[in-house]
Parts: C-alpha cells; sequence; structure tokens
C-alpha cells in the first residue's frame, strides 16, 4: 500500500512558530512531526510515500531528500496555493493511482498518534474507511457515528466520534475530478450516501497539533514516556 501524508496547511493556527518553519517540521519529542509518520509507515511495511506540501515547501523539501527517510520511496507534491485535501490529492493523484484501483493510506500530517498503521495495510474499502477516535475537548460534538455494519453515518444512531486524519482510500473516487482546491468532506458525504464509507473506533493516543500549547502539551508527554526502538530517528 502506497501513503500520502498531508503537509501543505499554512500553520496559521500555529503562529508564531510557522513564521519561519513549516508546521510538518515543528519538533515535539526532539523530533520533527512528519518524522514520527515516516516511520511509523516505514515499520508498517508501506514503501512508497508521498508528501505535499506549500508553505515553506523548500524546507520539506531540504528536510526529506537531507535524510534516508527510512528507506521510503518519497515523492513530493508541490502546490503553490494549499489547495486543500481532496485537491491536493487530485494533484498528487499520479503517484498514487494503480490499474486496480489499490487503495492509499492517507494521514494529517499535523496529528501524533501511537495508531499501528499496520492494521490498514490489508484495507479494502468500497470507497474509503476512516478511523475514528473518542471526541476530544476541542471537538466535543465530534463528525461521524458508526452503524453496527461499521459504516461511517452523520446520522444520530449512536454516539458521534471525530475524524482522526488517518483514513484509507480509493484512487477512483478522485480521478474524474478537476484540478483546483476541494474539500474532503463532500466526497465522505457522497460514500456514506452510497453505503461505501466505513470505520473504525481507535481508542489509543492522539493528539491534533493546531496550537502551540497542543505542540507544547505532546512535547512534554513524549519526553516523559519511553521512545519505541523501531521509532528511534535516523538523523539528528
Amino acid at each position: 500500500m502506497k501513503a500520502m501524508i498531508l503537509a501543505a496547511g499554512l500553520g496559521t493556527r500555529m503562529r508564531p512558530l510557522t513564521d519561519h518553519c513549516p508546521k510538518p517540521l515543528l519538533r515535539a519529542g526532539g523530533r520533527p512531526l512528519i518524522d514520527f509518520h515516516l516511520a511509523k509507515l516505514a515499520a508498517a511495511g508501506v514503501s512508497e510515500v508521498v508528501v505535499n506540501c506549500s508553505w515553506l515547501a523548500d524546507q520539506v523539501q531540504g528536510y526529506l531528500s537531507s535524510t534516508n527517510c527510512y528507506d521510503l520511496r518519497m515523492h513530493l507534491s508541490r502546490e503553490e496555493q494549499p489547495l486543500e485535501t481532496a485537491g491536493g490529492i487530485v494533484q498528487a493523484l499520479p503517484y498514487l493511482d494503480s490499474d486496480d484501483d489499490a487503495p492509499f493510506l492517507l494521514v494529517n500530517g499535523d496529528v501524533w498518534t501511537d495508531f499501528d498503521f499496520s492494521r490498514l495495510l490489508n484495507c479494502r474499502p468500497q470507497a474509503a474507511h476512516l478511523v475514528l477516535i473518542e471526541n476530544p475537548p476541542h471537538h466535543p460534538s465530534g463528525d461521524f457515528a458508526l452503524t453496527d455494519a461499521g459504516l461511517v453515518t452523520e446520522d444520530d444512531l449512536g454516539p458521534r466520534h471525530t475524524f482522526s486524519g488517518i483514513s484509507v482510500w480509493r484512487p477512483s473516487m478522485f480521478r474524474d475530478l478537476a484540478q483546483g482546491r476541494r474539500a474532503l468532506k463532500p466526497l465522505m458525504q457522497s460514500a456514506i450516501a452510497k453505503g461505501g464509507l466505513s470505520g473504525e473506533l481507535f481508542q489509543g493516543h492522539w493528539w491534533d497539533i493546531g496550537t502551540p500549547q497542543r505542540l507544547a502539551d505532546l512535547d512534554d508527554f513524549l519526553s516523559a514516556s519511553p521512545r519505541p526502538a523501531d521509532s528511534a530517528p535516523k538523523v539528528p
């Protein structure tokens, strides 16, 4: 399975930290945020990763080209202006698509989690599969509910959960979309309407690095936690 890390946001809520440093390269536990995803994807068995970037893109490109990136085959998709999630995927689709419509793993670059990506390598959804989490304090109303059959719905059929920013998608969901800015939510809603959006609830550690305070809290958490041997950084 190929993977894409979404890293093209402007990091507006993280200012002034992102005035001169792109959000994926902000550090927690002594490491750039993107490094955690790269290490976990490689450990899970992913061999090819696409990273989109826009704000201070040269720094992201420089970092990825100056490390061995855990022996991952890397592709950079540069956006002159952020294209939002679906728009970024459409631009990067030549790196992700395949003749057999093999699904790809999609990860938000501004989250940290101990979710095991290997759990998704054999995921073959009809359209897409979302990893949901219990609602964090900053998003108490949640996004979606899960049916007993494991389908994602916006109906009030049970407790609502928050989308974690981790998902699996079929490339065919994006093939007929025009280039340009485009949000992902309408594609989710289209898949829900067709019964093709499955999901699961993850109850491990998860952080949305949306503010400087959350980054500081994550740094404290990681600094106090033992580091798994397979996730040690390959560069200082």
